[in-house]
């Protein structure tokens, strides 16, 4: 079985809800909610409900980011705020994930913690690692394979990609991060043209994106971008393969 596209828009709630759908037994003082917050009532991991069936699937989870579970890079302190958590809330769910890390490590013998794609969908990750012995793979790394980048790229000058936002969660193995890195491992310039740029660009310049290009030029509504997409597109990419030939020529003409 593979499981395409685990992504971070599931949230925090899903992992235990999931775990007591596989036959799991979950022993705490009182029942287990399905949300975040509950996650430190798990006392211990009872794996004699599993269902039998399980013992015979092989899982691929296919993961849309490569963070671990916990810490600055993990679900809760990069993806919480995204999804409205507030930072005492963050740092409630960072301490739910560590204590069902340590409860998966003592009772099923298996370290999450700095899993790559454990944080994805909320920690998700770690979640399937552990319960169902899945195989973690990055997705862009496989979409990449499939589509034939690495072909595509033998002879190229200059490599465009895009995202809706870049920010640094870019580089968590986002697509246009496996783009980037394989077009640096060939010396190829890498821009990236994005309808929204956040916070700490300068942190995708390690892994191969060399500048990053605003799809928007000028204070706009939606609704004023998304109608001029294909025009505002067509102008940015210009400038972006403008400013190629530029640096080319050396600045000159």
């Amino acid at each position: 079985m593979r499981l395409e596209s685990l992504s971070v828009s599931t949230n925090l709630r899903q992992k235990a809800p999931l775990i007591v759908r596989l036959g799991r037994h979950h022993f705490a003082s009182l029942q287990v909610a399905p949300v975040g917050g509950a996650l430190g009532q798990i006392h211990r991991i009872d794996p004699s409900g599993l269902d039998p069936r399980l013992a015979k699937l092989r899982c691929e989870a296919i993961c849309d980011v490569d963070n671990p579970l916990l810490g600055p890079r993990g679900a809760a302190y990069v993806y919480g705020p995204q999804k409205g958590a507030s930072p005492a809330q963050v740092e409630e769910l960072d301490a739910g994930l560590a204590h069902l890390a340590d409860v998966i490590a003592s009772d099923l013998g298996l370290d999450v913690r700095d899993l790559p794609g454990a944080g994805a969908a909320g920690g998700l990750g770690a979640g399937l690692h552990a319960f169902l012995g899945a195989e973690l793979r990055r997705g862009v790394d496989l979409v990449l394979d499939l589509v034939g980048l690495d072909a595509h790229l033998t002879g190229a000058d200059l490599v465009i990609t895009a995202e809706g936002q870049i920010d640094f969660q870019t580089a968590f193995g986002k697509a246009p991060a496996g783009v980037a890195q394989r077009a640096k491992l060939r010396g190829i310039p890498c821009m990236a043209i994005a309808g929204g740029i956040g916070e700490r660009i300068t942190d995708l310049h390690e892994i191969g994106i060399d500048a990053v290009f605003s799809l928007c030029h000028g204070p706009m509504t939606l609704e004023q971008a998304m109608k001029g997409g294909p025009s505002l597109l067509q102008a940015a990419t210009e400038q972006v393969v403008r400013c190629f030939f530029s640096a080319s020529r050396g600045g000159q003409g």
